[in-house]
């Protein structure tokens, strides 16, 4: 999968399937209306109109099912019939696992998606999860020639038009951001440490004419990121925080997407064990899904001013780490009792929410992490945990999820109940709970948003993705969908519009809309 070259194209082209395989999905309902004049051409002559509806006939999905049209060279395969209020209309995660068990193998294949128009961009971004590109297989490398797999779309329901040429382009920027994503989070730190990270951060921006801006190392303590510094100052390679701003004219409002970016977490001198160690390449996740979504969303065109903030360090064991019974002042000036210097991601996003606070004036604040073990127990695998100050939020966020496929699921927000579980005795609070089974994920994110104040009037909202950062051993790139698709109506892009979670606003009346019209402008 790592040399696959993924194509969106309006029509893949005839092509007998012995030449180049083909499957075709879609949900049943969907696929039997599908005219054999839409197909015929990538399956005969080996697959005849007959073949074609009887294999129809013999599907049934429980929750999935397929059926080889001609050996292994063509098949079809059918999603979920229906699915619950909590996932995705378009079965993403389905799409994902049948890519990857049912697509025949080759050099040159073809995927023909069936789906309704607005199944579209989760199916894109369900498929190009299928092909993750990170590899350090010795026969991968000695392979030089690309794979390729070409995408069309076969469109059902009443808005059966084809894809025009600027939304398949939307549907290829998104995929490249998922696949950006993935790649990130499976690659481990002696190739992804923090000098590296800034290296694709400083890449994403050379492609979009953005110039990062980037405190690092000795910087960081002498500007007051404490949270920042504190965790990665042990580490080989310096602590960082960069930021890629797009700030075009005619803006109306700031928004800021803030990513952990812990390129390898051992737990400090709060160590991990040997078995709950492996794994944590994959914390940079929240700040690898912002820099795929930033640099998708911009190539679409964005309206409003976006900046990306990352806060990169490695989480290490020296003679100069952190130590429990530490405190450190964070960069809101407030101080923190470190109890668990395993508690790490929450330090650095709090410095990265206040910077996008103070220095970069953002209206709309988002970070993303993945943050807790406790959010695969709140929320599961594949959904993310969402945590934020505005109810209209709240519904937004779970509205993207099933839009883009990547699902989310809100936690409660209490800070009255929970943030007493951080007290105490000699600085402003610790960062870790006292009571570890109170809502944990909750009180993570209630950390994080203490430092821009529970009064703060803007909009903020915390994005776990712990769990769905991953299936098994390989990287999802979760989080590039939901941010495009969160905030699709600031885009200049008709499909992403057509994802965004509009019309949350309508039952507000005129007086409410037009007092808090920044805070909601984008649902």
């Amino acid at each position: 999968m790592a040399n696959v070259v993924l194509e969106f194209k309006a029509s893949a082209g005839d092509s007998d399937p012995q030449s180049r395989p083909v499957l075709i999905i879609g949900q049943q309902a969907n696929l039997q209306q599908v005219n054999w004049s839409q197909i015929q051409g990538n399956l005969q002559p080996v697959v005849s109109k007959e073949i074609w509806q009887g294999a129809l006939s013999t599907l049934n999905p429980n929750p999935t099912d397929s059926c080889p049209l001609y050996l292994n060279y063509a098949t079809v395969a059918a999603l979920p019939s229906r699915v619950s209020r909590h996932n995705s209309p378009s079965s993403a995660h389905f799409v994902s696992r049948l890519v990857r068990s049912c697509l025949p193998g080759g050099n040159n294949r073809c995927i023909i998606m069936v789906c309704e128009r607005s199944d579209v961009f989760a199916s894109s971004c369900a498929i190009a999860r299928a092909f993750p590109i990170f590899s350090r297989r010795s026969t991968s490398s000695r392979r030089a020639e690309k794979k390729h797999v070409t995408v069309e779309f076969v469109i059902v329901g009443q808005e059966n038009s084809s894809l025009e040429v600027s939304e398949l382009e939307c549907l290829s920027n998104a995929a490249d951001g998922v696949r950006l994503a993935a790649r990130i989070v499976d690659t481990p730190c002696n190739e992804m440490n923090t000098d590296h990270f800034l290296d694709e951060i400083k890449a994403v921006g050379t492609e979009l004419g953005i110039t990062p801006v980037i405190i690092c190392g000795e910087e960081l303590k002498q500007r007051g990121f404490g949270g920042i510094y504190g965790v990665g100052k042990a580490a080989e390679h310096p602590p960082a925080l960069a930021v890629l701003s797009h700030t075009p004219e005619g803006a109306t409002q700031t928004i800021a997407w803030v990513g952990k970016g812990i390129v390898y977490d051992t737990g400090g001198l709060s160590i991990k064990g040997k078995t709950t160690m492996p794994g944590m390449k994959r914390d940079c996740g929240g700040a690898a899904a912002i820099l795929g979504a930033f640099k998708a969303t911009i190539k679409q065109g964005f309206k409003d001013n976006l900046h990306a903030v990352f806060c990169l360090a490695e989480n290490a064991v020296g003679p100069t780490a952190t130590r429990p019974d530490d405190i450190h002042t964070l960069y809101s000036g407030k101080t923190v009792e470190i109890n668990n210097t395993d508690a790490e991601g929450r330090l650095v996003l709090a410095d990265g929410v206040f910077y996008a606070n103070k220095d970069l004036s953002a209206d709309i604040i988002l970070d993303m992490a993945t943050l807790t073990g406790a959010q695969g127990i709140a929320t599961g695998k594949y959904h993310a945990a969402v945590m934020t100050n505005n109810e209209q939020w709240e519904t937004a966020c779970v509205r993207a999820g099933r839009s883009s496929g990547d699902l989310a699921h809100p936690l409660v927000f209490c800070p009255e109940l929970h943030f007493s579980e951080f007290t105490s005795a000699i600085a402003d609070m610790k960062n870790s709970v006292a009571d570890r089974e109170n809502a944990q994920s909750s009180c993570a994110g209630l950390f994080i948003g203490s430092h821009l104040g529970f009064d703060w009037p803007g909009v903020w909202v915390h994005v776990d993705i712990a769990s769905p950062v991953h299936a098994g051993e390989r990287a999802t790139g979760f989080g590039v969908a939901f941010l495009m698709a969160l905030f699709g109506q600031a885009s200049d892009d008709s499909m992403l519009k057509q994802v965004s979670p509009l019309g949350a606003a309508t039952n507000l009346n005129e007086d409410q809309m037009e007092r808090d019209c920044k805070r909601r402008r984008l649902v």
